[in-house]
């Protein structure tokens, strides 16, 4: 199918350099990476648990300590 997009730039180099190294066109490119964006978003949907009606956020690995909040907080006042 024919559209027409806006794409920022940096974009388009990245697809375009993706399209030359996999011998595809940049439309093909695009369509693979949005399609995987697409499933990778709505499978995080599908996992995402409900506790309090809040939905509960994936883990990042580290401890929140009261330092932390404290270091975040004056780095958001900074802002």
């Amino acid at each position: 199918m024919r559209t027409t997009l806006d794409v920022d730039e940096d974009v388009l180099h990245a697809v375009k350099e993706l399209a030359r190294l996999r011998r595809k066109t940049a439309g093909h490119v695009i369509s693979e990476l949005a399609r995987r964006g697409i499933h990778a978003s709505s499978e995080r949907s599908k996992k995402s648990v409900v506790v309090g009606g809040f939905e509960v956020l994936p883990a990042e690995g580290r401890i929140v300590t009261p330092q932390l909040v404290d270091r975040l907080l004056e780095e958001g006042s900074e802002a």
